[in-house]
């Protein structure tokens, strides 16, 4: 959670998981900072936290969350297949783990369906996509 500027608490979208990215957190660490994560039994919570913060697109980590993140139409439409699917593969557990109301999960579907139509065109083959 974080503040905004009137004081309102905002939840901030998480595009990574501790335990299931671990390797990558790993190797981000290394790549950027030189630093082997499993040496360092005495780095305070916070210590990580601000490094794992300061990851660079670079990075292993870095470079899959601009996957799992990307919402440009423009740049979805050049992903490669392995991209898709690592973006997929993360939305869709996400999906599992938000609980949704009605209107919510309408809003969601709409949107998708708007982000599909942009990426692959408007109607061919009565698939629904407005």
């Amino acid at each position: 959670m974080r503040h905004d500027f009137n004081g309102r608490v905002k939840q901030s979208e998480t595009w990574y998981d501790l335990y299931e990215d671990w390797e990558l957190i790993e190797a981000s660490f290394a790549a950027q900072y030189g630093i082997r994560l499993r040496n360092e039994p005495d780095m305070t919570w916070e210590e990580f936290s601000s490094l794992l913060a300061g990851l660079l697109p670079e990075t292993p980590l870095g470079y899959i969350v601009q996957i799992r993140s990307e919402n440009d139409p423009e740049k979805l439409k050049h992903f490669t297949p392995e991209q898709k699917r690592i973006r997929a593969q993360w939305r869709t557990r996400q999906m599992k783990q938000v609980q949704m109301s009605p209107e919510e999960a309408r809003k969601a579907i709409d949107q998708f369906e708007r982000m599909m139509a942009a990426m692959f065109g408007k109607g061919g083959g009565g698939s629904g996509w407005k």
